[in-house]
């Protein structure tokens, strides 16, 4: 990365190249982590390791280059905060648990100055998992309905007030609203909402892709499109509830 950055002798693309520019491809690589994970394609993870060090060798080149720090730097500080959060195993602590990581992290905020139990929620992450990563927040100052029924007549509050509203950013308003009740109930449920979704877009994916290559598929109407999602979901399912 040093090569590929030298101002006289290297990549006109990488030269030019900033966090911010590079961050994307850091999200988009731990996808694609992600992805190969879920196929059970270990070839292919390994692969996609390598693209996901690769962006966190970028950024500590970039931070040397600008006098922050370098890759030893991270990989110490990573090394440190491991250690802190495992007091019962580097430590003296007699017992461990998620309890004990959570108030680690806790400390760890307050030393930063944190003002409110939801600092530190990346504004970066996806929609679904911050909406549950606040919720959670909330919940550990007792902010939280004590079973999934409060969510649940929230989602159809939140359903309601979307239906009666005319005007267009309302509705994106009370749209959201009834998405953010929807992740409070999968909370409640004990159901991760992001990975519930890919799941739903993962097999929206497969019928429709088993009715699209119907002869004239495009020139139904939807009665009869209808008619081979249903038998799609019979052969995938062996039931069409």
């Amino acid at each position: 990365m040093r090569r590929l950055r030298d101002p006289v002798t290297g990549c006109e693309w990488d030269m030019v190249q900033t966090f911010a520019t590079i961050a994307p491809y850091t999200i988009e690589e731990a996808y694609e982590v992600a992805d190969a994970i879920e196929r059970g394609d270990m070839a292919d993870l390994k692969d996609e390791l390598g693209d996901l060090l690769l962006q966190v060798v970028f950024h500590s080149r970039m931070a040397e280059e600008a006098g922050l720090f370098d890759i030893g730097n991270v990989a110490d500080a990573i090394s440190d905060k491991m250690e802190r959060r495992h007091p019962h195993i580097f430590g003296d602590a007699p017992n461990g648990g998620h309890h004990l990581w959570e108030q680690v992290k806790a400390d760890e905020r307050a030393s930063k100055g944190a003002q409110s139990a939801l600092d530190g929620v990346a504004i970066g992450l996806p929609a679904l998992m911050r909406a549950e990563k606040l919720q959670k927040r909330a919940a550990r100052t007792g902010f939280d309905w004590p079973d999934p029924s409060g969510p649940r007549a929230k989602i159809v509050e939140e359903l309601e007030e979307l239906d009666a509203e005319q005007d267009r950013e309302r509705q994106e308003e009370e749209l959201g609203d009834l998405l953010f009740a929807v992740v409070n109930l999968a909370r409640h449920l004990k159901i991760d909402a992001e990975e519930a979704l890919r799941k739903a877009n993962r097999k929206f994916e497969c019928r429709f892709r088993a009715i699209e290559n119907e002869p004239g598929f495009s020139s139904l109407d939807l009665d009869a499109k209808e008619e081979l999602w249903r038998r799609a979901k019979l052969d995938q399912t062996g039931s069409v509830d």
